[in-house]
């Protein structure tokens, strides 16, 4: 579950960062904006440094990869990106990516779930069957003996 919750937030981040960017939001406006709708106070704080180290001048990948938040292949990705000129188009290609990811895995634990509910719910209707028809049979042979 933890797993697929970070990809989630990582997908949102850079779907969100990307979009921003594409727009014609300056980047630490971007990144502020990002940080604040993360939806992660782990991944807001280190959005938040990272934006600190860009306002210093320095590149956006080298800081990012210095929290150890984000995956290293998103990081890379990004500086790819910064260094091409299209960040924008590597972050809505991450977030592709890792949207597609998170779909699959939870389409996985679903499938895996199915036949554990299936077995809880039977157990479930055979308690109620049981219950209704108990006393049936005990008024049916108490009926006999008499």
């Amino acid at each position: 579950m933890g797993n697929v919750a970070r990809k989630g937030v990582v997908a949102r981040f850079t779907r969100t960062f990307g979009t921003l960017l594409s727009s014609g939001v300056p980047i630490l406006d971007a990144m502020e904006i990002v940080a604040k709708t993360a939806g992660n106070l782990v991944i807001e704080e280190a959005v938040l440094e990272v934006r600190d180290r860009v306002s210093e001048g320095k590149d956006v990948a080298t800081p990012l990869m210095q929290t150890r938040v984000f995956p290293p292949m998103v990081v890379q990705m990004i500086g790819v990106g910064e260094q091409t000129g299209a960040m924008d188009q590597m972050l809505q290609k991450i977030a592709d990516f890792y949207e597609d990811e998170v779909d699959a895995a939870v389409g996985a634990m679903t499938a895996a779930m199915e036949p554990i509910m299936i077995v809880f719910l039977g157990g479930i209707i055979g308690t109620i069957l049981i219950a209704m028809y108990m006393p049936i049979f005990e008024l049916a042979g108490s009926v006999s003996t008499h």
